[in-house]
């Protein structure tokens, strides 16, 4: 598994870590079952703490995405896609809506985030 972390992040290295993982899960990288590396290795590969590493694998396994079975390790569970799903449209959705508000106190409409974001979906269709 190949986790990148930076001081420069704003984020929390434990989120950083988390959102790493996850990214892993859903994109497929990391199948159900496949067993992750330890906390113990994880914290000497990215140099830092094992309480770091412990909180994240901790909050991935009370959001479903890990499993941890005593003596043995933690492990991808076999998540529900259709639950991620909305759980990320509803991230969007919040995220979208921070968006609209900045953007309706400088008074750009909503067409012009609109083009934006068909823009950046034809750049990266084209990657």
């Amino acid at each position: 598994m190949f986790i990148v972390v930076s001081h420069q992040n704003p984020e929390p290295m434990y989120k950083q870590v988390t959102d790493q993982i996850k990214d892993a899960i859903v994109s497929g990288a990391l199948k159900p079952n496949d067993k992750l590396p330890s906390i113990r290795s994880i914290s000497l590969e990215l140099n830092i703490s094992i309480i770091t590493i412990k909180r994240a694998y901790t909050d991935l396994e009370k959001e479903g995405y890990i499993y941890t079975r005593s003596g043995l390790g933690s492990f991808v569970a076999d998540l529900n896609r259709e639950k991620m799903r909305s759980e990320k449209l509803e991230e969007f959705r919040r995220e979208l809506k921070n968006i609209v508000l900045k953007a309706k106190k400088f008074n750009i409409p909503a067409e012009d985030i609109l083009k934006i974001i068909h823009e950046i979906q034809e750049e990266t269709n084209g990657k």
